[in-house]
């Protein structure tokens, strides 16, 4: 069993609280971790400006050639991780037995992490547009338009309070080290490992440790870091979006209610968009924001519903280590029959219709775990409420509503996928303030770019443009000439 302690600012913590961790599928013990509470991390923040000076030692180009050092550790090496060595199979296996991912899908998640770190030159210079990256450094110089600009850090560490549902996302916060910013994480309960292995990587390639604090631990713990840091990043549920909406200090990432809009102009040919729409569902095991949870069109519904139908109800829950396994296991007691209530009460509505009920039960119950077969659902409206539903399996409602009012309807969307050539309806969709990432022609929902900015820049969360002047004969001015 490996050991995991809390890191204080790069320092294992020897705690006398723990938590086990444990295989979903057997009960098998697989990790002991310490836990800190909420007045050690407040205690630590009041160092929080420490971890800022000791990347400043770097520049950010030297730290970006580190972190491309520590992609290739995190992505091949073998790393002590807690009480031990860890390998890139450890480390596949311990990931999926505790999050009931399946190994294959934890291995693409590798790669995510890896590829962001190998290519962090050229996603800073796309968030940054370009800009002289010494000027976040030294927090002034000159542009291209030999203007002198200015941009201020507006914290020494990002705070993080991260999920269990899907690795991939700690894509979002590894830039932040390269900037010379710091972090302060609440590892997932469940999925502590990748930041664990991202640190010891970190570490291994020269970056001070001490710049990274990891802080397992309860609720206060997540309090303790948002209310703590001046900029953090949070990953959870609708009523976590309400709670901090408005608040300019935290970055909130909540379900993405990602969508396909098929145009008049292309629906009826969409046996053609057929796979665009099944790896959008089904990519991930259905578990990322990415994930499209809704297609809109207005004609041939039942029919997309029906061919989709045929293709995703059929996949069955296998093991973890099965390469072909499609679905990631619901970990948690009791949620899998949960989410399965929830929506047997939303199918009984007049209008909703379960397309893939004729392939089978959906819910799939085991002793220690459960899974849900993919599902889909036609609604006749995109007024029925099982529209505005998401959930952590490959789930969609096929929606009829008239191309004219999908925009309006479709509320929120992370990532929205139009396939049409209707240059009139691409422009109404471009200046929609409700879509977040917007993809014109055939693209799956689950294809990021990375060097664009996932759910608002990260470099606009964490600095300030602000005016700065100088005196022409200050000598200060000869040092960013």
């Amino acid at each position: 069993m490996i050991e995991l302690a809390p890191l204080r600012w790069g320092k294992p913590y020897e705690s006398l609280e723990t938590i086990e961790v444990n295989h979903f599928f057997t009960g098998e013990p697989m990790a002991r971790i310490g836990t800190v509470n909420g007045g050690i991390v407040t205690r630590d923040l009041r160092q929080a400006h420490k971890a800022r000076a000791v990347l400043r030692q770097f520049s950010i180009d030297d730290l970006i050639q580190r972190a491309g050092r520590a992609a290739e550790l995190f992505e091949s090496g073998t790393l002590t991780v807690g009480s031990g060595p860890q390998s890139p199979d450890d480390f596949v296996r311990q990931q999926s037995a505790s999050t009931g991912l399946p190994e294959h899908m934890c291995r693409g998640n590798i790669q995510k992490n890896a590829f962001v770190l190998k290519n962090m030159a050229q996603i800073l210079d796309a968030l940054t547009r370009g800009l002289d990256l010494s000027i976040l450094s030294r927090g002034y110089g000159k542009e291209s338009r030999d203007v002198i600009v200015s941009f201020q850090a507006q914290s020494p560490v990002l705070g993080a309070v991260l999920p269990n549902n899907s690795p991939g996302v700690h894509t979002l916060w590894l830039p932040v080290v390269p900037l010379q910013i710091g972090l302060a994480l609440k590892p997932g309960s469940q999925e502590p490992w990748t930041a664990y292995r991202i640190a010891a990587a970190f570490a291994e390639a020269g970056i001070p440790p001490e710049c990274i604090s990891l802080y397992p631990g309860g609720h206060d713990v997540g309090q303790a870091i948002l209310g703590g840091c001046q900029r953090s990043m949070i990953f959870g549920s609708l009523q976590t979006v309400a709670q901090y909406a408005g608040n300019p200090k935290v970055q909130v990432h909540g379900p993405g209610f990602s969508k396909i809009f098929l145009g008049d102009d292309c629906v009826d040919r969409w046996p053609d968009f057929l796979d665009v729409m099944v790896e959008s569902i089904l990519s991930n095991g259905g578990r990322s924001c990415i994930n499209a949870s809704n297609i809109f069109a207005s004609r041939h519904t039942r029919e997309i519903a029906a061919a989709l139908a045929e293709r995703l109800g059929p996949i069955d829950a296998l093991p973890p280590t099965d390469p072909q396994a499609a679905l990631a296991a619901f970990t948690t007691p009791g949620m899998g029959a949960s989410v399965w209530k929830m929506l047997e009460s939303d199918l009984r509505e007049s209008g909703v219709e379960h397309i893939t009920e004729p392939y089978g039960p959906r819910l799939v119950e085991h002793p220690r775990c459960a899974y849900l077969r993919p599902m889909i659902v036609h609604a006749d409206s995109p007024e029925q409420a099982i529209v505005a539903k998401e959930f952590m399996f490959p789930f969609a409602t096929v929606v009829q509503c008239p191309q004219a009012e999908m925009i309006a309807r479709a509320g929120y969307t992370l990532v929205g996928t139009a396939i049409t050539e209707n240059e009139q309806w691409i422009q109404e969709l471009a200046d929609a303030t409700n879509i977040d990432r917007l993809n014109i022609g055939p693209i799956p929902t689950n294809r990021l770019n990375w060097l664009q900015p996932h759910e608002g820049n990260l470099i606009d969360f964490l600095f300030r443009s602000r005016a700065l002047q100088m005196a022409a004969a200050h000598p200060a001015l000869a040092s960013v000439c």
